[in-house]
């Protein structure tokens, strides 16, 4: 296998432009372990997704330029474009490590609506200790968090420490130091922190540091979207049903994501938004 086997789509896009790339592979069996692994970190993106026939569904496993993860928002959005560009319109049946979940793919032109379900969510107040540590590494303090929506851990598929800040000012200047960031997040089992500021109750910008996989930031999260709504319903906070991200401005990058979600506790987040091929093989 080569690197020119995979797509390149752009997950979450805003109108064309921005989005989250994402990497590709569709065959009919998934290569070893280490080959997966491998090509990730030739892509270079911050998940690469493979996917390969399995009764009538796809058996799918995602990976980061240095690591395997459970879940990933943006590449099954991707892979929910390529399929439809490739089968057709539909509700494809996803098998994950951990978790049974689907990707709706609908072309749209050029470009391909897509929305996928996560797996179920729940969330849990942070430890104290932990909430330290990470305000430390960006060089924050408890008086730049919003206290109607306190720290949490919370999980869609994988695990995201939600911190909420009370400024877009303050939410702008994120900034750590990788390797710290890849520490404690390993330390804690986390995919990732979910940065959020709340311009109203249905309208959230966000941002993902994603060290634990080796990437900075990402500019657009299904997984960390769907983990936050589904601390939100927990919260009792009132989101309608729905609420609208705006991920990857501060990276030159704006991308739009749209969770909407019922009340019932635990239940599946459908996180939707566009997607543009960047590079088709």
């Amino acid at each position: 296998m080569n690197v020119n086997e995979i797509q390149r789509i752009a997950a979450f896009d805003d109108n064309g432009q921005g989005g989250n790339p994402a990497g590709v592979w569709i065959g009919p069996a998934l290569p070893p372990e280490a080959e997966m692994q491998r090509l990730a970190h030739e892509v270079g993106y911050s998940e690469t997704a493979f996917a390969a026939r399995a009764g009538a569904g796809w058996r799918v496993r995602y990976f980061s330029p240095e690591a395997e993860v459970p879940f990933c928002g943006h590449a099954t959005i991707a892979l929910g474009a390529a399929l439809a560009r490739e089968a057709g319109d539909g509700v494809f049946p996803l098998a994950l490590n951990a978790a049974a979940i689907t990707v709706e793919g609908r072309r749209d032109g050029e470009r391909v609506r897509a929305a996928l379900q996560s797996p179920p969510t729940h969330s849990r107040p942070a430890p104290d200790a932990l909430v330290d540590s990470a305000l430390l590494l960006f060089g924050y303090s408890r008086a730049d968090l919003d206290p109607r929506i306190p720290p949490a851990l919370a999980h869609a598929g994988a695990d995201h420490l939600v911190l909420a800040l009370n400024s877009r000012a303050r939410l702008a200047a994120m900034q750590y130091e990788l390797d710290a960031g890849r520490k404690l997040m390993n330390a804690h089992g986390l995919v990732t922190v979910v940065l959020a500021w709340a311009e109203h109750a249905q309208l959230f910008h966000t941002r993902n540091p994603f060290a634990a996989g080796g990437v900075y930031e990402d500019p657009a999260t299904g997984a960390g979207t769907a983990a936050l709504a589904g601390y939100l319903r927990d919260l009792g906070w009132p989101h309608g049903g729905r609420v609208e991200i705006v991920q990857g401005e501060d990276m030159g990058m704006r991308s739009r994501l749209t969770a909407e979600f019922s009340e019932a506790p635990g239940s599946s987040i459908r996180v939707a938004g566009t997607a543009r091929m960047i590079q088709a093989c």
